[in-house]
């Protein structure tokens, strides 16, 4: 059976798009600028918020939908909301209580709001640079409405990944929750994951999802991986990400996203 040509690179950002320093280097930028000399469009999906992708706009020349919460908040380019799924307002507190039982610092996203109760807590500083946005510091989460995401912050990777199989048990088809890096677990609104972004993105381009091509590094890239035609992962991905994709590019430190880019969707050898 012919594979259907790819109208559209849908990527994830960190651990894929940019190096482990959150970098965009040369080549992926000038490889996104080849893409649309295909006549190939070009998203990018993401945990972050939108905020935390702004800086991604301007050297991608990005004109298409920005799926921030891994798809819980779809902004345009000039950060203006399209449309946003927020996580149901019964569903918080108990959800945080879960994270901080079993260990794991908690963030929650509101609005345009990270909101922080420790400033000093694992990865709000590499966080910070990363978006580079500070956090808003509260005393407690009591009373936030309109949580877009939960984040539960742990090194203990093998603790992380219990939990998120905790949140799942406990909270069903209320939540959805996936790993975005092996110390995150991401809590959003059932509707708010990676494999939505391509039905809606394809809803609102007119390309069929056969014709998307994605490309990630973590658990949570597989749903998109499931819903497009043609799905990369990334070489630092795990095994399990490899086998849910039908190619294996190189590592984001050496260039993985560009030369997919240029050897699965281009078709062009370096």
């Amino acid at each position: 059976m012919t594979q259907a040509p790819i109208k559209i690179v849908l990527a994830d950002v960190d651990g894929t798009l940019v190096t482990q320093e959150k970098a965009l280097t040369e080549r992926a930028v000038d490889a996104v600028k080849h893409l649309r000399e295909a006549g190939i469009e070009f998203a990018v999906t993401s945990g972050r918020p939108p905020r935390g992708m702004s800086m991604l706009i301007e050297p991608l020349a990005l004109t298409t939908p920005i799926a921030a919460f891994n798809g819980g908040l779809i902004v345009h380019p000039d950060m203006s909301v399209i449309e946003q799924k927020t996580i149901p307002d019964h569903i918080v507190a108990p959800a945080v209580e879960l994270l901080d039982g079993q260990g794991l610092d908690v963030w929650l996203y509101s609005g345009a709001d990270w909101l922080v109760c420790d400033a000093n807590a694992p990865h709000v500083d590499r966080e910070s640079k990363t978006v580079q946005f500070d956090p808003k510091i509260v005393e407690s989460f009591d009373g936030v409405t309109d949580v877009a995401k939960i984040v539960g912050i742990s090194d203990d990777h093998d603790l992380v990944a219990k939990t998120t199989d905790r949140v799942r048990e406990k909270f069903g088809e209320h939540v959805s929750a996936a790993q975005s890096q092996p110390y995150y677990l991401d809590i959003t609104n059932p509707r708010a994951n990676k494999g939505e972004v391509v039905g809606y993105l394809s809803d609102h381009l007119g390309i069929p999802a056969e014709q998307f091509a994605t490309i990630g590094d973590m658990p949570n890239d597989i749903l998109m991986f499931a819903r497009s035609g043609s799905s990369i992962a990334m070489g630092n991905a795990g095994p399990e990400v490899h086998r849910a994709a039908r190619q294996v590019t190189a590592s984001n430190e050496d260039e993985g996203f560009a030369k997919a880019i240029e050897r699965f969707v281009l078709k062009v050898e370096r």
